[in-house]
């Protein structure tokens, strides 16, 4: 329950939500879990050599059964992927029906697998009430083998070939597909298309929904399981069955006509079975005539016996044909309608059908003007709105039983006996079955450990029970490696990700309890308790001399080290990484966080966060000044004033590897600052934090802020780097001619741009030089960098440590920001100038263009693309260009919070700074319009808005509102224009930020 001014109320969105959370109703039932790509996943992957991308092809995705999933265009299904709901297009010129979106596997692509289609997530709520997503539809012939072969032709120095480049949106000639679909109750799903024909002339169109079951029944068929239906009962309705899901109807209606007889466009209903097509693929017969690619074969090559003329089936077509005369009209739009329900009313009212839509609609944008109540413009505005809803049409049904992919289905041919030492043979214990956070809902539909920690900060704006349920899923035991370790992505699941997960599980129960007013204590209790397992892997597994220094692989940053990071070294000797070390610091404070957290209210976890602090002290002086063979060695370079790898052959022999890059700046992350409240409140804790710092001063003294200095109010400091090293690390981060680009921090200094690293090794050479764009090698697959590109997830951990050194050091240290302009800056102010140099990733400039666009006149300008971003997954360091996944709503999403945090133009640096920590999020003043139905054709209308019109408080409601109802609304909104009143004094006034540290520290109750 939000909030506000300490008043409680609920939006409609809200109740729904809490609904859900009381199980009361199961709002989430129904949603976006259909994933954009099934074929070509690990999980789908039969083959002996583990080559995924061939075993399973785009191609065969048409006639191919899925063992693990489902993909569709706009998808939703029921929670456990049973019930699918998905679209399809044919615009009479292509070859195929267009059932899913295009991309290139990784080897066809010059940079990896690549989607090559334009499609966008509009809107979304958490309970999925209303849903909105938007597809490009060319109306020329797709250009499949030329996006083949132009990117198969170029090389690691060029550019992608994306579907714009061909030219097939030239003269505008597609439809803009609008795809929504709202609940009228938590079963009971509305659907509608509204087609635009963009072009000059008419355009012919065909829109197929398809409603199937994912094939279950072919797993074991000696236990007989019953079979799930689809049958056509009445001219326009078919009834589906399934033994879990029980009976619901289909309801078609007639869709407005396009030509110029005026006649309704009738849909058929066409049926098949979700089955392989064993002839098309393999030359075998068929056990019965009617299987998958039955629709493709039926419209398409006018195969009329492909589909079952006794209309049933367990996958339904519904044939909604515009081709009358010539097809849809320059400038109008096709119309299609249907409903999914438990009740069968036998005819589909398209008045109160339009109503109920726009009704959610209005909701949703009530919901979202009550995240971010404070003044910011519209272009902000839209962003955050997309990141949001584009993070929550990426959640998707994730299944995978490690036994039964193993060893394969009785019903099914037995899978090569070596498949099962291929990969991810010591994860026989894994059980997933469940709706996850997918870090691209194209490019990368399986989950992958450290971005699901990233997903759950913006997620726990909008919904902190899913937020904490992701966070908790990777605990528990039928994930979590009996060991401890973590599963990291389906590749791999041994791999190793960055131990970020405490960090987040902290954050994630300070935004709710500051949002909610909910301190679920349970939650972190748990989760804490399998995180002390898998910090106990991590100390066992990954310091290889028992000294606190951390190996641990590539750690998700791929390609940034001289040599690959997952396998020996071809020097000999083992990598000590700066960062690995960096990361367990971090991983020990956020630890300390959470002890000192429970220890509020459990005395007993005061040993644990002595313990943790202890751990941190000794982590840090192994890596900045140990003592090994009788000299002391350091990860610190005192010339350079920088972090750097090293390879160590025991002993005192070792070698830096000057490289400057994040791995240098991660060890910023570990800093902490304690406050005085909490340690008086904790007498264990504070006795024996007074007693190491008597008795081990010298090690306090020598690698961290002083322990017996107290910073801003009174606060102890915990971190990595002393004042001195801090302002030595940020005067390189700071730096133009280095790390810092117009649009935020690089992943690899500007500096080995002219000065690459190279070591010989046994005759191979081995160099690393910036590359701000996309990567120019095949290391890790070659679809990301991290040897010069702006990353999101770690900007925002760079901010946030900027910030708590705000909080300790406050306006008295300042530093030149840029490095050598002469301007100095508080850290404040420095973490605030690098947040808006990340927004102008995607904020319109001067010229109107936005930089993730990489100056193309059509998406910057033209007034259907100019309002609909990509979400990209990193970015080019000198040009800001979207590089990489382009739906990777998972960790970049996290500009939604960014703006949050920034977003009113005129906020100061310490107010920024507060923002950043506090969740008391408010209302906005003024509810959503409410605008009338919709008319039944919409016609010229063409209300194709990103998210509806901002409100006006004077304009009267359509959808009637109680009295009581009323009552509690205006009520409300006097507390927002209370609240909003309070935070803009405190932008004025650039007041102290000490209201706001509860998001990040452990404090006592009220604060």
């Amino acid at each position: 329950m939000v909030l506000v001014d300490q008043h409680e109320y609920l939006c409609e969105e809200e109740r729904r939500l809490k609904e859900d959370r009381d199980r009361s109703k199961y709002w989430k039932k129904f949603g976006p879990y259909v994933a954009e790509r099934q074929w070509a996943t690990v999980r789908e992957d039969y083959s002996e050599d583990g080559d995924a991308w061939s075993h399973f092809p785009h191609e065969h995705a048409r006639s191919r059964t899925f063992r693990w999933g489902e993909d569709g265009i706009a998808g939703v299904s029921d929670s456990h992927g049973l019930l699918n709901v998905a679209f399809s297009f044919w615009n009479q010129e292509d070859g195929y029906l267009k059932e899913r979106l295009f991309g290139l596997g990784n080897p066809e692509g010059n940079h990896g697998e690549s989607i090559k289609e334009c499609h966008f997530h509009l809107d979304n709520t958490p309970t999925h009430s209303y849903m909105k997503y938007l597809y490009k539809y060319p109306q020329r012939k797709f250009p499949y083998q030329e996006l083949v072969s132009v990117n198969a032709e170029r090389g690691k120095t060029e550019r992608e070939y994306q579907l714009i480049d061909t030219g097939i949106f030239e003269d505008d000639r597609y439809f803009d597909c609008f795809i929504e679909m709202a609940k009228e109750d938590d079963e009971e799903l509305l659907f509608r298309v509204t087609a635009y024909n963009r072009g000059p002339d008419p355009a012919k169109l065909h829109i197929i929904p398809h409603i199937w079951f994912r094939n279950t029944w072919a797993w074991d068929p000696e236990k007989n399981p019953k079979k799930p239906s689809i049958k056509q009962i009445a001219p326009l309705t078919a009834q589906t069955t399934h033994e879990k899901l029980g009976h619901q109807f289909c309801q078609l209606s007639p869709s407005p006509g396009i030509g110029r007889g005026g006649q309704d466009v009738q849909p058929r209903m066409l049926f098949t079975e979700n089955e392989t097509n064993l002839h098309a693929l393999y030359g075998s017969e068929n056990p019965q005539p009617f299987v998958k690619d039955a629709f493709h074969r039926h419209i398409v090559d006018r195969e009329r016996g492909a589909v079952n003329p006794r209309c049933r089936g367990s996958k339904l077509g519904c044939w909604y044909a515009f081709d009358e005369d010539e097809g849809v009209p320059s400038g109008e739009c096709a119309v299609v309608r249907f409903r999914l329900s438990k009740k069968y009313e036998g005819y589909l009212d398209e008045e109160l059908f339009d109503d109920v839509i726009e009704k959610r609609r209005i909701e949703a944008d009530e919901f979202y003007w009550r995240i971010s109540p404070l003044p910011m413009t519209d272009d902000l505005r839209n962003i955050q709105r997309q990141a949001l809803s584009g993070m929550l049409w990426c959640k998707q049904y994730y299944h995978f039983v490690w036994d039964q992919w193993a060893n394969g289905d009785k019903g099914q041919i037995a899978p090569p006996p070596g498949r099962k030492g291929v990969r991810n043979s010591k994860w026989r214990h894994l059980f997933i079955d469940d709706i996850l956070s997918m870090p691209d809902s194209w490019e990368y539909p399986f989950f992958a450990a450290w971005d699901t920690a990233f997903h759950c900060i913006p997620l726990a704006m909008v919904d902190p029970e899913f937020a904490k349920k992701q966070l908790d899923l990777l605990t528990r035991e039928w994930y979590m490696h009996p060991n401890g370790q973590l599963p990291a992505y389906e590749w791999n699941f041994g791999d190793v990700n960055p131990p970020v997960h405490a960090w987040a599980v902290f954050r994630v129960f300070k935004i709710e309890r500051k949002l909610y007013g909910r301190s679920d204590l349970d939650f972190l209790e748990r989760v804490f308790q399998k995180l002390l397992l898998n910090f106990t892997w991590w100390v066992n597994r990954k310091d290889h001399n028992d000294q606190g220094v951390f190996e641990g692989g590539f750690l998700g940053l791929d390609n940034i080290g001289l040599f690959n990071r997952s396998e020996p070294l071809p020097t000999g000797g083992v990598l000590e990484q700066a960062d690995s070390t960096g990361w367990m610091a971090f991983y020990c404070l956020s630890m300390l966080n959470i002890a000192l957290e429970l220890a509020r209210h459990r005395r007993i976890y005061e040993d644990i966060a002595s313990k943790f602090f202890e751990h941190f002290v000794l982590i840090s002086d192994a890596m900045t000044h140990r003592s090994s063979g009788g000299e002391e060695v350091s990860l610190w370079n005192e010339k350079d004033g920088f972090y750097y790898d090293a390879i160590s052959w025991g002993g005192p022999w070792t070698k830096q590897l000057p490289v400057r890059s994040l791995v240098g700046l991660i060890p910023l992350f570990a800093v902490l600052t304690l406050e005085p409240e909490i340690i008086n409140k904790l007498p264990s804790f504070k006795r024996r934090l007074l007693w190491f710092i008597e008795n081990n001063n010298d090690v306090a003294e020598r690698n961290i802020a002083s322990l017996k200095t107290r910073g801003k109010d009174d606060r102890l400091l915990l971190s990595l780097v002393n004042k001195q090293r801090l302002v030595q690390i940020l005067k390189k981060m700071l730096d133009e001619t280095e790390f810092l680009a117009i649009h935020g921090i690089r992943s690899l200094s500007k500096y080995h741009k002219e000065n690459p690293y190279s070591m010989d090794v046994h005759g191979q050479h081995f160099q690393l030089s910036y590359v701000p764009g996309d990567s120019d090698s095949g290391l890790f697959g070659g679809n990301s960098n991290w040897r010069g590109p702006i990353w999101l997830a770690v900007n925002f951990l760079l901010v946030e440590s900027v910030l708590r050194f705000y909080l300790f050091y406050g306006k008295s240290l300042e530093v030149e920001c840029p490095t050598g302009s002469g301007v100095f800056m508080h850290l404040g102010q420095i973490a605030e100038e690098i947040q808006h140099r990340l927004q102008h990733l995607f904020t319109r400039g001067d010229d109107g263009r936005r930089a993730i666009n990489a100056g193309n006149d059509m998406l910057d300008f033209d007034p259907h693309w100019k309002d609909y971003l990509g979400f990209y997954e990193f970015f080019d360091a000198d040009t800001g260009r979207g590089l990489g996944a382009s739906h990777q709503c998972g960790w970049t999403g996290l500009i939604a919070k960014m703006i949050h945090d920034t977003g009113t133009p005129t906020a100061t640096a310490a107010h920024y700074a507060g923002f950043y920590f506090d969740e008391v999020w408010g209302k906005s003043i003024k509810p959503p319009v409410r605008r009338s139905s919709t008319s039944r054709s919409i016609g010229n209308s063409n209300n194709d808005s990103v998210n509806g019109d901002i409100h006006d408080p004077s304009v009267v409601d359509s959808v009637a509102d109680t009295g009581d109802r009323e009552r509690q609304r205006s009520e409300a909104n006097q507390h927002v224009a209370n609240y909003v009143n309070e935070q803009l004094e405190r932008v004025r006034s650039d007041g102290s930020v000490g209201a706001y540290e509860d998001e990040f520290e452990a404090q006592l109750d009220g604060k």
